[in-house]
């Protein structure tokens, strides 16, 4: 049995992988949402001064850490909906169930990321910008997080694609997603050298997109102190040197 293209062409062009993509793209994005936005928090607890902050923020990122991220899904899609009956509703889809386990586990590691970029940011210039009369929240936005977001993108848009990735475990709380949809049509036709190709292309293309939004982003944050340089004139000197 060799490799059909026509078959291949066929699920290329086939909704329902588009389908899949989209809801691998989604359950990802969310997923990192709700991890940045809890992991901003935990990385403040992790990096203040207050053992009441500190303790809690660690034992997130212990915990996290530590537990497989499939039992994660297990246990929201399974386990929490027998505890909390508000989760028994049509509105806890899996894709729902999908993005919060996942953003709960990858919180632990965003925490871990935010803070090393929090901690990179010199002491100094936070100094600096309390000495000059702004508040601690205006410190954090206009001159720390701006700093920290530079540091903080490589590794963040590692972790979003991994999250794309990671997405295929939510095939075992029934997310049909990119992977899954793969592995429907090979459960059907146990053709694995054209559905698995074409499942490859689709996971190429889509890192490739975030790849070129990352390097944009990049840009966007560049130092403006390089920009300048680029642009200043070279400084005529004259032949007998400076006085």
């Amino acid at each position: 049995m060799g490799f059909d293209p026509q078959i291949f062409l066929q699920q290329l062009l086939s909704p329902a992988y588009l389908v899949g993509a989209l809801l691998s793209i989604g359950v990802a994005f969310v997923s990192l949402v709700i991890a940045t936005v809890i992991g901003f928090l935990v990385a403040l607890g992790r990096t203040g001064r207050s053992a009441a902050g500190r303790v809690p923020a660690g034992i997130y990122v212990w915990f996290f850490r530590a537990i497989p991220a499939l039992l994660v899904l297990l246990i929201m899609w399974n386990a929490l909906p027998q505890l909390v009956p508000a989760l028994r509703g049509d509105w806890y889809s899996p894709f729902v169930a999908a993005s919060i386990g996942l953003g709960l586990v990858e919180a632990a590691f965003m925490a871990e990321i935010i803070r090393s970029a929090l901690l990179s940011v010199d002491d100094g210039q936070a100094l600096a910008g309390r000495a000059l009369g702004m508040k601690p929240a205006s410190v954090m936005l206009r001159i720390v997080l701006p700093q920290a977001i530079r540091i903080a993108l490589p590794p963040t848009t590692n972790e979003f694609i991994g999250l794309i990735k990671y997405s295929s475990l939510a095939s075992v709380i029934s997310l049909r997603e990119l992977l899954t949809t793969a592995q429907v049509g090979v459960n059907i036709t146990f053709r694995y050298a054209e559905y698995y190709a074409v499942a490859i292309i689709y996971y190429l293309v889509i890192v490739s997109i975030v790849t070129l939004v990352q390097t944009l982003i990049e840009r966007r944050f560049a130092w403006i102190s390089v920009k300048a340089e680029k642009k200043r004139k070279p400084v005529a000197v004259p032949a007998g040197g400076l006085s």
